[in-house]
């Protein structure tokens, strides 16, 4: 039986090439769509994927990456026309015949939440559910271990501080990288049994920050205590980092949503073990493997440039995101909510299930 060839796309970001990676190991024949040929898109074809370049905000270069294929894993951008994209690849999908596919959405996602990238990956979720004959399964994490806990890493190894601009006993239970791909490329390998579903993969243990930043300590070896860095200060070193102004824009209502224990609804769970059948990566397993990164290992010269990071950050240019909201004239709900102040999400996301369809949509796409 010859398995059926599974598209991916943002295969050279994190959940895209951890699919990537697991697919090809299980012997499925893989299309990795990439934005540009570069050194990270030459290391998955030596892996054995086939490379297109592809702009994923386009039907026709989409169609033409989706022909021959059965399945796919949609890895949205951080784009403020992110809603374009997936209308994009929902029009491709139907034009070729796709067979599933499995989306990468938010926790937090939802139609009156403050970030416009939630809303619009609430529609997009609601827009692949709706598609006449395409399996659609949802996979929701909400912040990642790997990011932002593990950004932070550097700073904890070489200066015993761990900046995030969140309440110390706010909770979470972050999962890994690697088992949020797990969930995903299950999915992919079953599309009968997991249409129609949303997962929400954790990690084994609801840890507040202050547990977390103690994990850390332990792992590098040192003291470390969370320092609540401001939020200005945050968006500077972000903004360094080249992140997405989309994202940036949101995180001061994810943040919020840290706090208010969002992220704590619904967690721990045991999907991951489930659907995979391995136990999900607790904390410090995964804070080992990133504190053996080459800038979180200890020596003179890396405490003194994690130092001169640290130091610079004042100086550096800031980020206003109410006015880059105002440049945008970013659409805005009557009435936004955080995800707890919404009535909607809460009664949605007390446990997980199957994706509500909206009939009209579905009429409309069918």
């Amino acid at each position: 039986m010859i398995n059926p060839k599974i598209l991916v796309t943002g295969a050279t970001g994190k959940t895209g090439g951890a699919v990537v990676t697991q697919l090809l190991t299980k012997g499925y024949p893989v299309r990795a769509t990439v934005r540009a040929q570069d050194a990270r898109s030459n290391l998955l074809q030596r892996r054995g994927a086939e490379v297109v370049v592809a702009d994923i905000f386009d039907p026709g270069q989409l169609m033409e990456a989706l022909r021959g294929v059965q399945r796919a894993y949609y890895c949205p951008p951080y784009h403020p026309f992110v809603i374009q994209s997936g209308s994009a690849f929902a029009v491709a999908a139907r034009e070729t015949g796709l067979e599933q596919i499995v989306g990468l959405s938010q926790w937090l996602a939802g139609p009156n939440h403050p970030s416009l990238l939630s809303r619009q990956l609430w529609l997009i979720d609601r827009m692949f559910a709706a598609l006449p004959g395409i399996a659609h399964t949802a996979v929701t994490p909400g912040f990642f271990a790997d990011s932002p806990y593990m950004e932070m890493l550097p700073f904890a190894a070489h200066l015993g501080v761990f900046p995030l601009p969140v309440d110390g006993e706010s909770r979470n239970a972050p999962p890994s990288v690697d088992d949020i791909a797990r969930v995903a490329v299950a999915a992919l390998l079953d599309p009968a049994r997991h249409a129609g579903k949303s997962y929400r993969p954790t990690g084994p243990k609801l840890l507040s920050v202050t547990e977390m930043t103690a994990v850390i300590g332990h792992v590098v070896g040192r003291k470390v205590r969370h320092l609540r860095s401001p939020l200005w200060m945050f968006y500077k070193a972000a903004k360094a980092q080249a992140l997405e102004p989309i994202l940036l824009s949101g995180l001061r209502h994810y943040f919020q949503d840290h706090d208010r224990g969002a992220f704590a609804v619904g967690a721990p769970n045991d999907t991951i073990r489930e659907l995979t059948g391995k136990h999900a990566e607790d904390f410090e397993t995964i804070a080992r493997r990133h504190a053996a990164l080459p800038e979180s290992r200890q020596s003179f010269g890396a405490r003194l440039a994690a130092l001169a990071r640290f130091l610079a950050v004042p100086m550096l240019p800031g980020f206003d995101p109410a006015a880059y909201d105002r440049r945008q004239k970013q659409p805005m709900p009557p009435t936004p909510h955080l995800a707890l102040d919404d009535a909607d999400w809460s009664a949605s996301h007390g446990s997980q299930g199957s994706l509500p369809v909206d009939s009209t949509l579905k009429e409309a796409l069918a």
